[in-house]
């Protein structure tokens, strides 16, 4: 197998694509889902909250993970040549295959997912329903809330990090083979949930408050960016030649080197920090303005730009490594 998607003779492998954007689109997705999954339990978990420590305060972020989710799942669907067989995967438990882990994780987080939605729904959603079955669910549900987030905060950072895993059990590919990546977007995932967080944030004190959690994620991205390049940079030939799509300017190369250093990293970092200053400067209830609140939501979705590229990047540079030496 390794042999097979490594090969270099143009002969026999005239072309040869493993995952195309359908794929990219999954693991952002599933990065991101697994990021509100997160960012939505410490909204709710977090102390300080303007709600009472039982009652959630955030419920729409929570509502969406699931749709983000089926939605990535359904691109990874449309990649699937033979999609009548996709049942198989749930047929057996392979524990040294990620793919057979991963495709169990993504099942079982859509109950805690869809439970924690529950816990979250607002009173004045409540005074719409009649007595019956999802009523009483939903009552069920509020009464667990903060232990569903805790579930939530746990599996939104075992989701992230999946997707990572994912590409880096190809060995045959030197630039996913690296135990960093799975870290690189699990940091990603953080940070696109982040941001999520603060597009979807009504109270300017959550804006604020998940603006300066994203400027540290952002910072920590950056170092497992710059640590995922130098590991490949030290490593032998193939992993070394698997970088060089970043730091070629060529015109085969150019938005490689572009959409990764500008797009991800030095873009919403300048505008993020911009935000240290002004939350620096203001007590947690200050009321932002229109401009302000304009130019936060604007890094976010910066951010958001940011870590698709990322993996559509990383996606297609990696199927433009290999080893040397095969054919």
């Amino acid at each position: 197998m390794e042999f097979t998607i490594t090969g270099a003779n143009a002969i026999t492998y005239p072309y040869l694509h493993i995952w195309d954007w359908r794929v990219a689109i999954y693991l952002f997705l599933g990065g991101l889902a697994g990021g509100c999954m997160s960012m939505a339990a410490v909204a709710n978990l977090r102390p300080g909250k303007e709600t009472p420590k039982s009652q959630a305060c955030c419920w729409r972020v929570p509502m969406m993970t699931p749709v983000i989710l089926a939605v990535g799942m359904g691109f990874l669907f449309l990649d699937l040549q033979l999609k009548q067989h996709m049942y198989r995967f749930y047929m057996t438990l392979q524990p040294l295959s990620p793919m057979s882990w991963g495709s169990w994780i993504l099942v079982l987080v859509f109950p805690a997912m869809i439970a924690f939605a529950l816990s979250t729904v607002p009173e004045s959603a409540m005074d719409k329903l009649k007595d019956g079955m999802i009523r009483n669910l939903i009552i069920k549900a509020q009464n667990s809330m903060r232990p569903l987030a805790k579930l939530n905060f746990l599996l939104g950072i075992l989701l992230a990090i999946y997707t990572g895993i994912l590409l880096s059990s190809f060995m045959a590919r030197p630039l996913w083979n690296s135990s960093i990546l799975p870290v690189l977007f699990l940091n990603s995932g953080m940070s696109t949930g982040a941001a999520t967080m603060i597009l979807m944030a009504r109270r300017s004190s959550v804006k604020l408050f998940f603006t300066k959690v994203d400027i540290w994620l952002i910072f920590s991205e950056i170092t497992v960016l710059v640590l995922l390049y130098y590991g490949q940079f030290t490593s032998p030939e193939a992993s070394r030649e698997s970088i060089l799509p970043f730091f070629t300017l060529t015109s085969q190369y150019f938005p490689y080197f572009i959409s990764i250093l500008t797009l991800s990293i030095v873009l919403p970092l300048a505008i993020i920090l911009k935000f240290l200053e002004i939350s620096s400067d203001h007590s947690e209830n200050i009321e932002l303005t229109f401009k302000q609140k304009f130019e936060m939501n604007a890094s976010a979705v910066l951010v958001l730009l940011g870590g698709a590229i990322i993996r559509f990047a990383l996606v297609y540079a990696g199927q433009l490594s290999k080893f040397t030496g095969l054919s």
